[in-house]
């Protein structure tokens, strides 16, 4: 049992280091993390009594 939490461990730390290296590499192979550059309005109607 001590095995499988250990390289449970060892996943989890490979996985989390994967996902910031494809944070820091992913933009130089077309991925783009940027969010929507438009603004967007909604009008609110509040009604009071």
């Amino acid at each position: 049992m001590a095995r499988l939490i250990k390289w449970l461990f060892y996943l989890a730390v490979l996985a989390f280091l994967a996902l910031v290296a494809y944070a820091y590499v992913g933009p130089f192979f077309g991925a783009d993390f940027s969010p929507p550059e438009e603004e967007i309005r909604q009008d609110i109607l509040l009604e009071t009594e």
